[in-house]
């Protein structure tokens, strides 16, 4: 063996060489990413918070963030309601843990909240459980947790609010949301832009041109952003027979596609119901969609909280909140197939004129023939989906029995660490790094 002895200067050389490469791989492991859209440099600005802290337009969250999209009226997504006009979060009274939870994690991201309570569902009285409920069948947490959805859709009735963002209490979310949002509205917007007149059946559909009233678009009724997982569409079994060239498939399988997005988990670790081994990694979609499951966070418009409060409280229930507001929604998209081979039937008909394209609304009696054959009742649901979603469940450090206000779980353990599934730089587990400018722990 032949030694080679060092210099002092030959030492140094080597060990700088050495401090460089291991900060760099310590830097990029969780933070090497591109996006292909406008809004990269927001994911990108904060390899670590105290560039964030020293540069304050760098940082990808709190109320400094205004966005980078365009058109430029995309960047309302990152106002104090995340371009919704209220946002609510619907609780019980007592669970203060939860509500000192949300009022931090929502003020260091960046946006504001108001409360609507809670309802136990043994405070309800028969005379007030709608049409279609099996009281003996639906547990009383889940009548009451359908009571509290419900006041803050009726508020949304009463007070004329044009859109709102609704969310459960024990909600977390990436410190990047608003960013998130940037994209999510650019496909909310182009999906709705694009779908064929045929599928607006009860109502003309908004025209393209000028600023739409809201940032994600014109014309949804809901917008889900946050449930534990669900099926495209296209892959629901009403649907899984349509040719591959049906108009109402190819209508519905439509997608905007978030590639390279550095707030998805990694393909093996994403929760949900979708086949995400036949997608790239790091891959969320903007859907039509098909039947989430849980109401984690969902925002309506004035019109879809109209819907809701019509078809899951005056009319009837069928069923826990969410799935009859997912029943609302697939309903809607099941009843495509049938709208494009009467719209086909019309068209070809004699005398029918150019097409397809000269009938804006349907008559009262293809709307009832539709109806009566596929259930909807007209209500005609426009409703878009986030997959993997960009708000889920906190099992916060603790007490397991926190876990749920509906279920009872955990046996009497404790939790040593907060987690939250689906989410990279969870909003909960960050607090501290926000409040003093470290750099963002990654969940995975």
């Amino acid at each position: 063996m032949i030694m080679v002895r060092q210099g002092p200067i030959g030492l140094l050389a080597v060990l700088v060489t050495v401090i460089c490469l291991l900060v760099y791989l310590g830097t990029t492991a969780k933070n090497a990413y591109s996006l292909p859209s406008g809004v990269s440099g927001a994911f990108s600005s904060s390899r670590g918070g105290a560039q964030g802290a020293s540069n304050p337009a760098a940082k990808v969250y709190g109320k400094d963030y205004r966005g980078r999209s365009k058109p430029a009226d995309i960047n309302r997504v990152t106002n104090s309601t995340l371009g919704f006009t209220k946002i609510f979060v619907v609780g019980l009274p007592e669970r203060s843990d939860k509500r000192d939870a949300i009022a931090l994690s929502a003020a260091l991201t960046g946006f504001d909240v108001e409360w609507i309570d809670g309802v136990r569902g043994t405070d309800i009285p028969d005379k007030a459980v709608p049409f279609g409920v099996d009281r003996k069948k639906l547990m009383e947490t889940n009548l009451g947790s359908w009571r509290g959805h419900m006041n803050a859709v009726r508020r949304m009735v009463e007070e004329g609010i044009e859109s709102a963002l609704i969310m459960e209490d024990d909600m977390d979310w990436d410190v990047r949301l608003k960013a998130q949002l940037e994209m999510i509205a650019t496909g909310s917007r182009k999906l709705m832009t694009d779908l064929p007149e045929t599928y607006f059946p009860s109502h003309p559909k908004t025209a393209g041109s000028g600023t739409p009233a809201s940032p994600y678009g014109n014309d949804w009724d809901v917008l889900w952003l946050g449930h534990c997982g669900e099926p495209f569409p296209e892959d629901l079994d009403e649907n899984k027979g349509l040719a591959e060239d049906d108009p109402a498939r190819l209508a519905m399988q439509r997608k905007y596609t978030i590639s390279n997005d550095p707030s998805v988990p990694p393909r093996a670790q994403v929760k949900g119901l979708a086949d995400f081994a036949a997608h790239p990694e790091r891959t969320r979609f903007v859907h039509h969609t098909a039947a989430p499951i849980c109401t984690f966070a969902y925002a309506l418009s004035q019109r879809g909280a109209q819907k809701v409060l019509f078809d899951l409280s005056v009319d009837r229930l069928a069923g826990p909140f969410d799935n009859a507001l997912a029943g609302l929604c697939r309903r809607a998209v099941g009843a495509w197939p049938e709208l494009a081979r009467r719209r086909a039937a019309s068209a070809a008909a004699p005398g029918s004129g150019s097409g397809p394209a000269e009938k804006k609304l349907w008559s009262e009696e293809e709307l009832r023939g539709i109806t009566t054959d596929r259930g909807d009742r007209g209500l005609d649901a426009k409703c878009l989906s986030v997959t993997p979603p960009v708000f889920f469940h906190h099992k916060k450090k603790g007490l397991l029995s926190g876990d749920s206000d509906i279920q009872t779980v955990g046996d009497g353990g404790i939790r040593e660490k907060g987690t939250t599934e689906n989410i990279v730089w969870s909003a909960r587990n960050n607090l501290r790094n926000m409040m003093l400018g470290l750099p963002m722990e990654s969940q995975y």
